[in-house]
């Protein structure tokens, strides 16, 4: 049954749709995330600052980061080369570069639909705005039960199954010894809530995904008279030019497609959840600033991992092995068994922030439904359950199980997408227009989107804050009068 509805969602239906939608956000917004892209960047000046009360924009970057940046950089990146041929790392690329847009304009909406609790924070995400900016309740009850099941659950015994097999064929570490371990330091976790695990994200991030791409670099510099061929490898290898992979451009694609959703999150509707949180003072500049975790996660640390397991030499079409031990292996052949060693860490660290964010993802699912502490308490203790189970089981079971969570999560969430991005359009063209008339800044005025179902104690809030600090700034009812 896993199977049957595998190839259903990613032969057929999510393939054309995440491509297509990609494609037609992009060229529908003017190329958004090449427009802003070096604006993106601006966001590191917050590295050091912290907000009281509030996520700081960086620290919403780095919670996403965090979330997107897991298992799948490393296990899902060599799955994809085992069974897809290096021509499968172009279609990640290209997943990734069309999801920027698309994330984007989710997070953009995430932002503008988002909602006040009763101790000042914030929470949104995809639920919210299928309620508030579609009406349809069922809907959103819908995505929010698929989201519980996918990163509460599903996608959070996928990273215990990864890191418990990488401890275990480095140190030779028990599998159920691992999970044990993990959980116990993931409930200590979980129970400090969303600000603290915050606060551990934007040290943690930075710091793993740092040392992985300086030891991706190393290896590059080891062997930078094969980086060409290899880069040719990986293009040729995609559209079948390659004679060892020329009958698998269909198995590239759709490996591509798939580990790249899983890796990236881009229209999968997960990151939106940690968007809508942070303070901003416009919705689409926290759409830009979430584009940049795309990048990081794609471009950057997956791109590592595969020029870390086709430059090793140890990687042949048919072999056996597959996941986060083909990349453990890979490094140790380059640099020696210390690879194999710094790889488990590296994806201990990944996994452990992984874990944490789906954790908060499976809240903000629940939250939608209760506020009550007893199923909280219910679903903490599931959480757990699933990591043990998720340490013990094999590749296959575990890997269809997320596949199929996650790919009816992002049909959901790319339709609501879909009838929802003439206001997404309106979002950035209200923040194009700020920006092209020199407000560094720009600001959202509700005035201007009275028509929709906004949150009327979160934009005036903002609004008139701003107007407050930056007297000097044009007014966005300024810019309606002049270009009227």
């Amino acid at each position: 049954m896993l199977d049957l509805l595998n190839d259903l969602l990613w032969g057929k239906v999510l393939i054309v749709t995440l491509v297509g939608l990609g494609l037609y956000f992009t060229v529908a917004s003017r190329f958004v995330q090449v427009r802003y892209f070096g604006s993106m960047f601006s966001i590191f000046a917050q590295a050091f600052q912290r907000q009281k009360g509030q996520l700081s924009s960086f620290q919403a970057l780095m919670l996403s980061v965090a979330g997107r940046v897991g298992a799948g950089n490393i296990a899902g990146v060599a799955v994809a080369i085992t069974l897809g041929g290096p021509g499968a790392v172009f279609w990640m690329w290209l997943v990734a570069l069309l999801g920027m847009a698309t994330s984007f304009f989710e997070c953009s909406l995430a932002q503008l639909y988002k909602r006040r609790e009763a101790d000042g924070t914030y929470r949104g995400g995809p639920a919210f705005y299928i309620l508030h900016g579609l009406g349809q309740r069922w809907l959103a009850v819908v995505f929010s039960v698929l989201l519980l099941v996918t990163f509460g659950f599903g996608f959070n015994a996928l990273q215990a199954y990864t890191v418990a097999n990488s401890l275990h064929d480095t140190f030779g570490i028990s599998t159920r010894l691992s999970g044990i371990a993990v959980a116990v330091v993931i409930s200590l976790i979980v129970f400090g809530g969303i600000k603290r695990i915050a606060k551990s994200a934007d040290i943690l991030v930075p710091i793993m995904a740092l040392s992985y791409i300086l030891m991706a670099l190393v290896v590059i510099g080891m062997n930078l008279e094969a980086v060409p061929a290899t880069l040719a490898l990986i293009v040729k290898s995609a559209f079948g030019l390659e004679p060892a992979f020329a009958g698998g451009i269909g198995a590239a694609i759709l490996m591509g497609v798939k580990r790249g959703l899983f890796s990236n999150e881009a229209g999968l509707g997960s990151a939106p959840n940690v968007a809508a949180i942070a303070e901003v003072k416009h919705p689409a500049a926290q759409g830009i600033v979430q584009s940049l975790s795309v990048f990081i996660d794609t471009l950057l640390i997956c791109t590592s991992t595969a020029l870390i397991i086709l430059l090793s030499g140890i990687y042949q079409p048919g072999s056996e092995v597959a996941g986060v031990v083909l990349t453990q292996s890979a490094m140790a052949a380059v640099v020696g068994e210390w690879g194999r060693v710094f790889v488990s860490l590296a994806l201990l660290l990944f996994v452990f922030t992984t874990l944490v964010y789906n954790y908060y993802l499976g809240e903000n699912a629940l939250h939608f439904f209760s506020e009550k502490r007893l199923p909280l308490l219910a679903y903490r203790a599931l959480v757990i359950v699933l990591v043990l189970w998720g340490s013990t089981q094999d590749l296959s079971t575990v890997f269809a199980f997320a596949d199929v969570t996650m790919g009816l999560l992002a049909v959901v969430n790319l339709l609501a997408l879909t009838l929802l991005f003439k206001v997404g359009l309106r979002v950035m063209r209200d923040y194009d227009d700020q920006f092209k008339a020199g407000i560094k800044v720009p600001v959202l005025d509700p005035s201007r989107f009275a028509d929709l179902d906004l949150d009327p104690s979160v934009w005036p809030a903002v609004h008139a804050k701003a107007q407050k600090t930056s007297p000097s700034q044009t007014s966005p009812d300024t810019l309606v009068a002049k270009r009227s």
